[in-house]
């Protein structure tokens, strides 16, 4: 397993107000918008990326970190393997991911996801 992405979230309930710093004078592009998260950043490889949500999906929490990996089922079989509580999933998204939460050593929810 390697990991592929890592994006942060930024908890808001007022998603709109990224589209003017992040998008109109940065020039990130939107990349992704589900209505309840908006995610900028750039083509290609995606190397930027900064999301603006108001839950983390699914009626659940916003995670403070997102991860994303090329194989959910090892990521989630070596988090319970040393011992972390897995708080979601591993759960089939229907926005095309895969993915479970768990808390990191510092109490930080992390999103390990894979892309369907």
């Amino acid at each position: 397993m390697k990991v592929t992405r890592i994006v942060t979230n930024v908890d808001t309930r007022d998603i709109a107000a990224a589209k003017c710093f992040y998008q109109d004078v940065l020039g990130l592009d939107l990349l992704m918008d589900h209505g309840w998260i908006r995610t900028y950043g750039s083509p290609g490889e995606m190397n930027i990326q900064i999301s603006f949500a108001s839950e983390g999906g699914s009626r659940t929490p916003t995670p403070d970190l997102s991860i994303e990996v090329d194989d959910v089922h090892v990521a989630y079989e070596r988090m319970t393997r040393a011992g972390f509580q897995i708080e979601y999933g591993p759960v089939d998204e229907p926005w095309g991911v895969r993915r479970f939460y768990v808390r990191d050593p510092f109490g930080k929810l992390i999103n390990i996801l894979a892309h369907e």
